[in-house]
């Protein structure tokens, strides 16, 4: 059989060396295969022709057939622009243009038919086309074009003439030369059980689609094949884990732990805890090695259940380490803990980077003998230097999600890898934790500790800047501390941010009789740290900060953030900004200021951080407006395949469903030797050899 896979775009004709170039550049398409799995984003009908009066402002592409009857130029200079009234008996619409003019003039001429194809919108209660395109109606072919493909293309790539028509012109050339079915990368069983398009169809129907519900059949079998092989290879590696690990047995919750729950607790237990806690205690006891991964919002007490788990570990004999990814959250947990203890015989030890010399030997030492009962580090925690007598547990504060492969290091810090649990802050919808961090399973903390208000959030437009800075006095004199978050650092000349040298500069002025420090991601991380300390220990009562400080702070006396720009930001990440505020008793609020220009996207954005603090909602409607890429702000984060075609925020179900196949599949076939799944197992293998990135899965 052939293998697309390896033959050279540039041999396709129509493409060469120069064009195989850019599109190898720009759409990351070096073979045959890779062009076949460029899919359309979307699809436009010409199989029909409208009139005028059918036609709204809400509808996609469509299709008119009718007259020029005049042309008008509107505006001066860089406004002006060129509107032709277009009839077809029924009704007028506007074609408009903004470049070109004179070529259109010289180009279209008045009473003589037209197809016109575009979007129309409505603009000053007229039908408004912008930029048809306009062929002579004795050229058109109606039934031949039916659903047209459209492809994503850049600048770059119509540079070279390669616009969304030349790649659908390449889709036709390269579908012609099949003259043979390409292999099938499902088994027969799975391709009849679930009813599914066989591949070489469905890869014809999603390029060239003979009628929509062709078009939903073959989209249905290309997006249940890419979600079953991430979810395949997601569930087969946790399979090996467990089978390959077993687990230290925790048998009992002894003295330290009664102890500390008759005398230290601070508060009592939320339900969510205390349901957390019975299935972290439940895997410990199991024998399989616990992967746990702990959900809860920015002060739900993940902290304290950590612990709790930490202390059940040090009952049966067992160290336990926490890691953070910073310093300054290593410190906080650090204080955290040794706060909860306190009074407890349990040692408790921080090692970062910079602890050097005796301090660091002794804290070696003491993890060797046993002596040292928990630790508390950054990724340091991970060095080969690093040994302990017998580690049990270890929790992962998460933030940048520490990879397999740096979970597989500390594996080696025992005879049996300790249990883990990863703590996580940001509320991650269900489907992606699934994609994501589909070896763990979840515990989610979903209410708060009792005596915790719900942030106020208000929407400011920035043209009212003195009455918010009147509130903030007033915060101020009520002996509170402010964040200012800006967007970024350094003046870009495009967008003409406030930027945060400037705003600092404004809120010094403001507010003359205050201290100001001021934090960003450019600083060293020892100006940083003082300037942080500032603000921590409250001799500074305003802090002017870059996103930098979603991550960790803990200052319970600030009560308000102020985010600038707060249309810049997504929502996932507003959400962490505002969970910085309310850590104390009193009221807190969070300011969105904005610009009166808001697009629909934006406004929604923000109307959802005003009406909810529900991390999980918030989450959910994040994943809808963006996509899953930008979640963690970087695209696709730990998706161990590039997802081509299907969408986690609108195929959840279908995830869901393709996940229960997979497992029932890895049950019947736990070696992978059954010969009706040779050809699954063979695709995932080499799925995994092309693009899987190992570090980003969990």
């Amino acid at each position: 059989m052939f293998d697309l896979a390896t033959r050279d775009i540039k041999f396709l004709p129509g493409v060469g060396p120069q064009r195989a170039a850019v599109l190898s550049k720009e759409a990351g398409i070096s073979s045959q295969q890779d062009l076949l799995y460029y899919f359309p984003y979307k699809y436009v009908d010409r199989s029909r022709i409208y009139s005028i009066r059918e036609v709204d402002g809400s509808m996609p592409y469509i299709q008119l057939r009718g007259k020029i009857l005049s042309f008008e130029s509107i505006g001066e200079g860089r406004q002006r622009r060129l509107v032709a009234h277009f009839s077809d008996g029924t009704g007028v619409v506007d074609l408009v243009w903004f470049q070109g003019i004179k070529y259109l003039l010289n180009k279209y001429k008045l009473q003589t038919e037209y197809i016109v194809f575009g979007k129309p919108t409505l603009f000053n209660k007229r039908i408004n086309i912008a930029h048809p395109d306009i062929d002579p109606a004795a050229e058109l072919k109606l039934s031949a074009l039916g659903m047209q493909p459209y492809y994503n293309t850049t600048e770059k790539m119509k540079r070279m003439l390669l616009n969304s028509h030349a790649i659908e012109k390449l889709m036709a050339t390269l579908l012609q030369q099949l003259d043979e079915s390409l292999p099938e990368t499902l088994s027969p069983a799975l391709v009849h059980a679930h009813h599914l398009m066989p591949l070489t169809e469905a890869l014809r129907q999603i390029h060239f689609p003979s009628n929509a519900e062709l078009l939903r059949k073959a989209q249905y079998r290309l997006k249940f094949e890419e979600l079953f092989y991430v979810q395949l290879n997601i569930l087969r590696y946790a399979r090996d884990r467990q089978h390959k690990y077993r687990g230290y047995v925790f048998e009992r919750v002894g003295e330290v732990f009664h102890t500390f729950y008759a005398q230290n607790l601070p508060f009592v237990l939320t339900n969510a805890q205390k349901r957390v806690l019975k299935e972290i205690r439940h895997d410990l006891g199991s024998g399989r090695q616990m992967n746990r991964l702990l959900q809860g919002d920015v002060g739900s007490g993940k902290t304290l259940v950590a612990l709790m788990s930490m202390l059940i570990a040090l009952d049966n004999g067992f160290q336990a380490c926490l890691m953070a990814p910073t310093e300054i959250l290593a410190n906080q947990h650090f204080d955290t803990l040794r706060e909860l203890l306190c009074g407890m015989p349990v040692r408790v030890e921080l090692l970062t980077g910079s602890i050097k010399g005796k301090r660091r030997e002794a804290i070696l030492n003491g993890l060797l003998t046993g002596d040292v009962q928990i630790l508390v580090g950054t990724h340091a925690v991970i060095e080969d230097t690093v040994n302990f007598a017998s580690l049990g547990l270890v929790v992962i504060d998460e933030q940048h999600r520490f990879g397999v492969a740096q979970r597989a290091r500390l594996w080696t810090k025992n005879v049996q890898p300790p249990h883990v649990l990863v703590m996580t802050a940001t509320p991650i919808p269900r489907t992606l934790a699934m994609t994501l961090y589909g070896d763990l399973d979840v515990s989610v903390i979903d209410e708060l500790p009792p005596g915790r208000k719900p942030i106020a959030t208000l929407h400011q437009f920035d043209n009212r800047r003195v009455s918010l800075n009147q509130s903030v006095r007033k915060q101020i004199a009520e002996g509170r501390q402010v964040y200012f978050v800006y967007p970024l650092i350094k003046e870009s000349e495009k967008i003409d941010l406030k930027n945060l040298e400037e705003g600092y500069l404004h809120i010094c002025e403001d507010f003359p009789d205050c201290k100001v420090c001021k934090v960003h991601g450019k600083m060293k991380p020892a100006e940083k740290d003082e300037q942080m300390q500032r603000f921590v220990s409250g001799e500074a009562q305003i802090m002017v900060a870059t996103t930098v400080i979603e991550v960790g702070v803990n200052v319970p006396n600030a009560s308000v953030m102020v985010i600038e720009n707060a249309e810049r930001f997504g929502l996932s990440q507003l959400h962490q900004l505002r969970g910085r505020v309310g850590r104390g008793a009193d009221q807190s609020y969070c300011i969105l200021v904005t610009g009166y220009k808001l697009t629909e996207e934006t406004r929604k954005r923000i109307e959802i951080m005003v009406r909810t603090n529900d991390g999980f909602e918030i989450a959910e409607a994040d994943l809808k407006l963006r996509g899953p890429g930008d979640l963690e702000g970087t695209q696709q984060s730990g998706v161990a395949f590039d997802l081509k075609i299907a969408d986690l925020a609108r195929d959840g179900q279908l995830l869901q469903y393709v996940r229960e196949v997979a497992q029932r599949l890895i049950d019947a076939d736990p070696e992978g030797a059954l010969p009706e799944n040779e050809v699954v197992w063979r695709q995932l293998k080499s799925l995994r050899k092309t693009n899987v990135n190992w570090a980003a899965i969990s």
